[in-house]
């Protein structure tokens, strides 16, 4: 018998078969209960640790860490960053941006514009508002522009869900990074490299399937198709005028493209910035000063990071509003925040009573074992709990929070590729039961199941299985 199986063995067969009985459960109470995903997580934990032999007063005390040592990870993160997305939201920097894009990139490709500012504006923004504050603009260019609707707002929301799912400052990957232990730079920067490559084939879907979809409902339903319904105009030249001039309008109550993109960009370069310094003062000892050492680690510190793009936000995007308006902006973004930091502490607990009780080093020390890429155990997971309960948060919390003490047990396995696993396998197939499914379809004045189907829970998966595709590769050389 070898030391994987010797492990298993030794491990009391309850702690296996309480960890399964505690999935179970969560997966039931969520799918099936009214129960809150948080009390879910929470019960699970408790199931867990107490049959694998920890007493009451065990169990309850690794909740607490768990859950206190997740929350102290990115708790001040979490909330800097949606107060900064609700500025950028109310403000109408999220607008600026896209008809930035379009103008910059031109006529015909529309969609490459689209789906590169949902791209970036999903960072800082929840994407469901997002996609709602946009839709204006794509049903704007769908009618001067003579483009598919349809095409224009799946290359959109397209975008959006990748960054969603896979950079923070967004709450998931923001979750996994804190309970995988992983610098919030490298989450952000492999979370940029892993997703383009799904970037460019959920656009070409949406550029290709968009008309098809469109023209499978009433004529009279299909805004800005090739009917020419919405004035469809002559030539190109023509379509980008008309764009110009509503945009040109519109433009005049937004703020400027460069502080726009100052509060996203700004902690990010931040956050490099740091990284790029403690790596080359690591390599090259002595070369780089102490105090530009200390300097960087102190504002490339993801929370003092996001709380200078909060600063930024407030003085270049709302100094127009008065003290108490931005404060109830900020305040309403932080309402929104509560019950995700509360179901991604929650998820924390649930990890930190299977690293203490045992049960995730013998289940690492088995799974090491097994004829699969290590980087798809996270992943499955995420994929499995997705495709029960709908929420890409939960699941993204779930997978981390049940594979973290297992991969700490397994030699050579790259941590943030892990994380990043665990985020973007919850991207699959996003139907009835995510409340994105909807938002984007109703948006989009799609109603029957077929065209829903095909205008997001397809994109979701194409990127779903990109992304895969993309993380096998990387786990290769990495």
């Amino acid at each position: 018998m070898n030391f994987a199986v010797d492990a298993i063995a030794t491990t009391s067969p309850s702690a296996i078969i309480g960890l399964v009985v505690a999935i179970a459960v969560l997966i039931f109470l969520v799918l099936k209960t009214k129960v809150h995903a948080l009390l879910a997580l929470v019960i699970a934990a408790s199931i867990a640790g107490l049959a694998a032999g920890m007493t009451p007063e065990e169990a309850v005390a690794s909740i607490s860490k768990g859950f206190g040592s997740t929350l102290a990870t990115i708790g001040l993160v979490v909330g800097f960053g949606v107060m900064m997305g609700r500025i950028l939201e109310v403000s109408g920097a999220a607008e600026k941006l896209a008809i930035s894009m379009i103008r910059f990139l031109g006529t015909k490709r529309e969609e490459w514009a689209m789906s590169a500012a949902g791209y970036i504006i999903s960072i800082p923004i929840f994407v469901d508002s997002a996609f709602v504050i946009l839709t204006p603009l794509v049903k704007a260019l769908a009618t001067s522009a003579g483009r598919s609707k349809l095409t224009l707002g799946i290359a959109l929301a397209g975008g959006m869900v990748l960054t969603h799912h896979a950079v923070p400052p967004t709450p998931g990957p923001l979750g996994a990074a804190g309970i995988y232990g992983v610098s919030v730079g490298d989450m952000i920067l492999y979370g940029l490299l892993l997703t383009l490559p799904a970037l460019a084939t959920v656009t070409l879907y949406a550029r290709f399937a968009g008309p098809k979809i469109e023209a499978m409902a009433p004529v009279s339903a299909s805004v800005g198709a090739a009917s020419g319904q919405g004035g469809e105009p002559a030539t190109a030249k023509e379509a980008y005028a008309e764009f110009s001039a509503l945009a040109g309008e519109r433009e005049k109550q937004l703020p400027s493209l460069f502080m726009s993109l100052l509060p996203v960009i700004g902690p990010i370069v931040l956050i490099f910035l740091n990284t790029a310094v403690a790596a080359l003062a690591s390599a090259t000892e002595g070369v780089v000063p102490d105090a530009l050492v200390q300097v960087t680690t102190f504002i490339g510190n993801p929370v003092i990071a996001v709380g200078i793009g909060v600063i930024l936000a407030i003085y270049g995007l709302a100094r127009q509003k008065d003290r108490n308006s931005v404060l109830e902006d900020m305040e309403k973004g932080v309402e929104s925040a509560g019950i995700i930091l509360l179901v991604t502490g929650a998820g924390g607990a649930l990890g930190g009573v299977l690293r203490d009780s045992g049960v995730g080093d013998a289940i690492g020390q088995w799974a090491s074992t097994l004829p699969l890429p290590t980087i798809l155990i996270p992943f499955l997971i995420a994929t499995l709990v997705r495709l029960v309960q709908g929420s890409g948060t939960v699941a993204i919390i779930t997978s981390a929070s049940i594979s973290a003490p297992i991969l700490a047990q397994i030699p050579d396995v790259n941590m943030v590729l892990a994380a990043q696993a665990a985020a973007l396998g919850a991207m699959v197939f996003s139907y009835f039961n995510d409340s994105l499914f909807w938002v984007v379809n109703r948006m989009l004045g799609v109603t029957d199941v077929k065209r829903q189907i095909l205008t997001w829970s397809v994109p979701t998966t194409i990127g779903w299985a990109t992304c895969l595709v993309t993380l096998l590769v990387a786990d290769l050389f990495v």
